[in-house]
């Protein structure tokens, strides 16, 4: 049975996005993964150029709402909230969860400098998030996330 995850930030533009995308790539038949926002907005397109040069195209996607998640009254065995850590507070918390996990990545939408400089600090992110999303299959598939779970993870 896939184990339900929710990747949940505050517009559901880029981290969560790319999170999603890069969970369904590397472990398509052992979840099933969204991501959602509290404050939808347009998908960054940042994150939409970042995901192609990994073969992912979001580019007819759109954002989904936290609140009607809940409203639908869906359940998650994962939430991983992936905001800074300048806006973790307001980043969206959901109930009846086995896990709620946090990962901080720097905002796209915040990035300043040239659209290349923009688009090389958003690869960064993408290979951060990355990183932590193959390293969550693993501990998840392995049934080693409550011994081995990771130092800079912070469970709320």
């Amino acid at each position: 049975m896939s184990k339900k995850v929710l990747f949940a930030c505050i517009h559901n533009s880029a981290r969560s996005q790319m999170a999603e995308e890069l969970l369904r790539k590397y472990a398509p038949d052992d979840f099933d993964v969204v991501s959602a926002g509290f404050e939808v907005s347009d998908i960054n397109p940042l994150a939409i150029e970042v995901l192609k040069e990994e073969g992912i195209d979001i580019s007819d996607k759109s954002t989904n709402s936290i609140f009607e998640f809940f409203k639908q009254g869906r359940h998650f065995n994962y939430v991983i909230t992936v905001c800074d850590e300048g806006n973790a507070q307001r980043c969206p918390i959901f109930p009846g969860l086995s896990y709620r996990i946090h990962w901080s990545f720097e905002d796209p939408g915040t990035f300043e400098g040239s659209a290349e400089e923009k688009l090389q600090k958003t690869r960064v992110v993408k290979e951060k998030i990355k990183a932590e999303v193959l390293k969550f299959i693993e501990l998840v598939s392995s049934n080693k996330l409550k011994e081995n779970f990771p130092n800079n993870w912070r469970v709320g």
